[in-house]
This record gives structure tokens, C-alpha cells and sequence, in this order.
């Protein structure tokens, strides 16, 4: 799988200044931009704004809030000046997220606090995309960007979107720009970055769409894996992940997510859950390891920060596992991330309502 890149920054920012160097010579600030209640002048500074807010986000890591600097053009600034700005402030994101290793996340709000490199990029992106897309509505200009980069936002910051026939009409819908068949109107709207949840010596790093869909291809999912990985067992749930969202019932919170050591980067095993939590606030949970990695007590460190997280929520009352009766190892695992055995009763219900196959045996941890 190819990562979103500062190359793809700068193909966003190419095509934005190609298509609004055409009009330099209208009335930016006396025309509104498409949809917005700002004015094309406007839209565009936003646009350089955030370009540089992103970059400087990453570039000095910033944990807690956004960094407090902004741009301010020169007096007399025309149109053309200003894409000249944008210009500058897309190479200055680009060569940020090309020079920032893969594991590094820096404060953004939405919707967990952080994101990595290929989040701002596609923020980025999505950002040059979508407000050339407002400018050019607003003076009358055709614009369409390559069909690749509306994907790749839509699979990296819409992960709960279900995707349409045609990706750039969808990211237009999606951001209430426009209208689908079969679709309500959006109204509100906010992209999402992947969760990643930190362990004493591991990183669950939240697996999107787009990784996902090259795991069960076969891929790397962008991750270097240790071992040989992954394990079959995390490219089947790559799958599943691919297939929610395709139908479009994906919550990426409860997701695939890979298990990276943080000592040297590499990813040595994968868990997640099977999907969203029932009416009773019930979320099973799968997990496998590369061989090497195993016996070292990754999945217990991994079990217990997952079932922790999960259970902290309003909406999560328990935590069930399923394991074959002669996976001890298994059976250990969970039992040390602070599950217990379920009664013969559980075991009944979960047979009889719920389909759990009879040599399978239920595992729980509760609020």
C-alpha cells in the first residue's frame, strides 16, 4: 500500500493553483464562495492557514493544543500574491509530512486528540480540495480533482462513510456540498482521524480502510511487521473491516487495530473487535500475535488496554471473548487481562441467542 505522502500534497496544492490562476484577475472578496458564508478571498487565506497550521502542528509535535501563530498577509496582497502564499505553505506541509517518521502524532481536536502524518496530509488535502472546489462554484469555474486523492481522503478521514460509485461526488456529499441518490442531505459533518491507544510497550494504532483493504489483498497495510506478518487472523479481520465499511456501517472506534512495538516500530500482531456493541452494551473482541512475538505478554498488555478503553464508555457494559476449549495459552491471556470465566448459564444464552459455536468457550470482563 502506498501512504498518503507530501506528494500528494503537492499534487492537491498544483491543482488548486492551476484552476484559480485562471481567474486572478476577478473580484475574490466581493464573491461568496459556493456554499460558504465567506467570500472567495477569504476561503482561499483559510486555505494557507491551514496548510501552515497543520505543518507547524507536526512539525514541532504538539500534544495539547493547536501551536498559537497564524498568517497575516502583507498590505496590498493581490490574487495572485495569495496563491503564491498557498504555494508556499503546501511545500511547507509536504516536506513535513515526507521528513516525520510514521509513528509520530501530534494535537488535533477530531476526534481523538491526534493524528499521525498521513492525517495531515489528508487534512491537508481534504482542505485544498474542498475549498477550491468552494472558490471555483462561487466565480463559475469547472474544477474536479484526481479521483485518487478524493479516495484516499474519503478511506483515511470518512472511515464512516459508507463510499459511493465515484469517490469525489461522495466526498462532496459527505461534506455538504452536494447531493447523492438514495442519500439525506448532510448538514453536520467532521472527518475522523484513526484512535491509537498507548501500552507500556505497545501502540494499538487504529487500521482505516485503506490499510485495511491492502492487508486482506496481501499487503503490509503500510506497517512494518515483524516475523513475517501479519497473521491470518488479522488479515480476515482486515476484511471484515473493508466489508463494514463498504456497506457502510463501520465505527472505527470499534475496528481493527495493529499492535506495534514501540521499541522498534515494528507491528507484531493485530486485535480488535467483531463490531459495534449490542442493545446490552456487550463488544467481542479477537486478537492474534506473530509466532515470535508470542509468550512475551504482548496480548495480555494489548487485551487489557483494549477492554479498558472499551469499558470506559457509556456505551460499553461488558467485554466478552470466544476461545476454542484447548487454546490454554488463550484462555490464560484473557484471564490475566482481568476476564472470567462465564457462567454455564452465559455459555447457554450466548449457544442458544447468539449463535456462539459449542466448542468455543465464553470469557467476560464487566464495568
Amino acid at each position: 500500500m502506498r501512504p498518503m505522502s507530501g506528494d500528494d500534497v503537492s499534487r492537491a496544492v498544483a491543482g488548486c493553483l492551476a484552476t484559480l490562476r485562471t481567474v486572478v484577475d476577478r473580484d475574490w472578496s466581493g464573491t461568496r464562495a459556493g456554499r460558504l458564508e465567506w467570500d472567495c478571498r477569504r476561503t482561499a487565506e483559510h486555505v494557507a492557514s491551514d496548510l501552515l497550521a497543520y505543518a507547524g502542528q507536526l512539525a514541532v509535535r504538539a500534544q495539547e493544543r493547536y501551536v498559537p501563530f497564524g498568517i497575516t498577509l502583507d498590505a496590498g496582497t493581490d490574487n495572485a500574491g495569495l496563491l503564491h502564499v498557498i504555494d508556499t505553505t503546501g511545500v511547507l506541509l509536504a516536506t513535513t509530512v515526507a521528513t516525520t517518521p510514521p509513528e509520530v502524532r501530534a494535537f488535533h481536536p477530531h476526534p481523538f486528540g491526534s493524528a499521525d502524518r498521513e492525517g495531515f496530509a489528508a487534512m491537508g488535502i481534504a482542505e485544498v480540495l474542498l475549498h477550491t472546489h468552494d472558490i471555483a462554484e462561487g466565480l463559475g469555474i469547472a474544477y474536479e480533482p484526481a479521483e485518487d486523492l478524493a479516495e484516499s481522503v474519503l478511506a483515511r478521514l470518512f472511515p464512516h462513510v459508507q463510499p459511493g460509485t465515484a469517490p469525489w461526488p461522495t466526498l462532496l456529499w459527505a461534506t455538504g456540498r452536494g447531493e447523492l441518490p438514495g442519500r439525506a442531505p448532510v448538514t453536520e459533518w467532521r472527518w475522523r482521524n484513526n484512535l491509537v491507544l498507548p501500552t507500556e510497550r505497545l501502540t494499538l494504532t487504529g487500521i482505516r480502510p485503506a490499510a485495511a483493504r491492502d492487508l486482506r489483498l496481501g499487503g503490509d497495510g503500510g506497517l512494518a511487521w515483524a516475523d513475517g506478518g501479519p497473521y491470518e487472523g488479522t488479515r480476515e479481520a482486515a476484511g471484515f473491516l473493508v466489508k463494514a465499511y463498504e456497506a457502510g456501517v463501520h465505527r472505527p472506534e470499534f475496528g481493527v487495530f495493529a499492535l506495534v512495538r514501540r521499541e522498534d516500530g515494528l507491528a507484531v500482531g493485530g486485535i480488535g473487535f467483531h463490531g459495534a456493541p449490542d442493545e446490552e452494551g456487550t463488544v467481542e473482541i479477537g486478537y492474534d500475535l506473530v509466532e515470535g512475538a508470542r509468550g512475551r505478554g504482548y496480548a495480555t498488555e494489548a487485551v487489557d488496554a483494549l477492554a479498558a478503553w472499551a469499558l470506559a464508555r457509556p456505551d460499553v457494559a461488558s467485554v466478552i471473548a470466544t476461545i476454542e476449549a484447548d487454546n490454554v495459552p488463550s484462555q490464560h491471556v484473557v484471564t490475566r487481562a482481568g476476564f472470567t470465566r462465564a457462567t454455564l448459564e452465559e455459555e447457554r444464552t450466548a449457544r442458544e441467542e447468539h449463535g456462539m459455536d459449542g466448542a468455543l468457550l465464553l470469557y467476560v470482563r464487566r464495568a
